[in-house]
């Protein structure tokens, strides 16, 4: 049997993130993101977490040293075209991850600093904040926070729309590339989004609030989905648009399912793609 020539890829994605082990959020989410948008996802877990739609019960941190070679084992296989970001939990789990995205050379890096998750539960030490602005800011094409872990980032609540403006400026000043600033948690039928770059203007990103309990895993889901779109070759902006779209489909398609007692997730799969196919490297 002759086997058939390789002439194309999948775009491949890497999520670095916690377990969420009820399936909405963390890699999870992240995994099922990649799929229904027709890529080929991988996982470096840095946490698992014991967690339902109700709340987080208990974290356990993966060492640094699994961290690094969970990477390293897909990265030096399968190859990576883009990263997604998500659950660091302490700052050696930082620096591992940013020693890896030097080693590898590893691009279109979106980062979701995840702090609280949906239920209220602190999913960062504190230390592990500083070192998250100091190593990764600066080497991700894009930050995603909301506007709980903005305020904690700059220190202060933030309550409308000008305070969202002043703190992605003061989030480029500690050297943010990019900024997308999510303001689903302002009072209001409509939800304001902020996807601000350095040296350029602010571009507002606006749409009807969507009536639902289900919002477990939008931010992982909205960060993941952008990290696909740049692996697809997006711009920026595209990539933050389509991806946009996709979560705010995939809340509508779920908000009438009941998935546990708490905050459910999203509809991932409300209308799947199949296996993207790119063109190999020269």
């Amino acid at each position: 049997m002759t086997l058939p020539s390789f002439s194309a890829q999948y775009p491949r994605l890497l999520t670095i993130a916690g377990s969420d082990s009820g399936g909405g959020a963390g890699i999870q989410a992240d995994l099922k993101t990649f799929s229904s948008l027709g890529c080929y996802g991988m996982s470096a877990i840095t946490a698992l977490t014991a967690q339902n739609t109700c709340g987080v019960r208990a974290i356990h941190g993966v060492p640094p040293d699994m961290l690094t070679d969970q990477i390293d084992a897909v990265v030096e296989d399968i190859g990576v075209d883009a990263v997604k970001i998500g659950m660091l939990h302490s700052p050696e789990i930082v620096v591992s991850v940013a020693s890896a995205i030097d080693r590898h050379g590893l691009p279109n890096v979106v980062l979701d600093p995840v702090m609280v998750a949906t239920s209220g539960a602190v999913l960062i030490d504190t230390p592990a904040i500083a070192a998250l602005v100091q190593q990764l800011f600066g080497r991700a094409v894009l930050v995603t926070p909301n506007l709980d872990e903005a305020s904690l980032l700059v220190g202060r609540t933030l309550a409308n729309e000008q305070d969202m403006q002043f703190a992605a400026l003061e989030l480029l000043a500690k050297g943010a590339r990019a900024v997308l600033l999510k303001g689903g948690h302002l009072a209001g039928n409509v939800v304001s989004d902020l996807l601000q770059v350095a040296g350029g203007a602010p571009q507002w990103m606006r749409g009807p609030r969507i009536a639902t309990a289900n919002t477990h895993g939008t931010g992982c889901t909205l960060s993941s989905a952008i990290a696909a779109h740049l692996a697809m070759g997006y711009s920026l902006i595209d990539a933050v648009e389509a991806a946009r779209a996709y979560v705010r489909s995939a809340l509508a398609a779920g908000a009438n399912v009941k998935t546990g007692r708490g905050s459910g997730p999203l509809n991932h799969s409300f209308a799947p793609q199949v296996m993207r196919l790119m063109p190999l490297p020269d």
